[in-house]
């Protein structure tokens, strides 16, 4: 493929994740994933800061969707159900990467750093939803116990997602894990 050619960062995407799981993550190099997506290292930073980028670069576009649903959620939603909508906008996200997510999940436990990285995009993603609940009305600690329950319940969800045997919708999983939820807090 020429270096004209489209979706040159769909192609380093695909390149970077196939070279981290057969050499791993610390043994790839920028020059590899270029040359294996037929692309220049020049092509390669200017779509991605760093090797790391490429598994989060779409990080800002999950806080973006999130945000914006919780947002125009209706007023009298409670905080729980505001984050459901945003849950149910991420979950619309990653409909067609299901292939991918667990290939990157992958890449990610097998390296201290991209798991660092990873709670951070998680916590990243819990400030933004508790700031919009916030915005929203919703007083402290409610907005942020909503929102830290919001992304754990992403995150219990996503692992199940990934998992071998599992065939049910993202977005399914999630709205499952805020009915436990809810259940949960009922029980106490």
């Amino acid at each position: 493929m020429g270096r004209w050619e489209p979706n040159g960062r769909g192609r380093l995407e695909q390149a970077a994740l196939e070279l981290y799981v057969e050499h791993g993550f610390e043994r790839t190099t920028v020059a590899e994933i270029a040359a294996r997506a037929g692309l220049t290292e020049r092509t390669f930073f200017r779509h991605f800061a760093d090797k790391r980028e490429v598994l989060f670069g779409g990080s800002e576009l999950l806080r973006q969707r999130m945000v914006d649903a919780a947002t125009a959620a209706p007023a009298g939603a409670t905080p729980l159900e505001a984050v459901g909508a945003g849950l149910d906008a991420v979950g619309e996200v990653f409909r067609e990467r299901h292939a991918h997510a667990p290939r990157r999940a992958t890449v990610i436990a097998a390296n201290p750093e991209l798991r660092e990285r990873e709670l951070i995009k998680l916590a990243t993603l819990a400030a933004a939803l508790a700031d919009t609940l916030r915005e929203r009305g919703v007083a402290e600690p409610a907005a942020s116990l909503a929102a830290q329950s919001g992304i754990t319940v992403f995150h219990v969800a996503f692992q199940q997602w990934i998992a071998d045997d599992e065939e049910r919708d993202l977005g399914l999983l999630m709205r499952a894990g805020l009915d436990e939820l809810r259940a949960v807090t009922r029980a106490g």
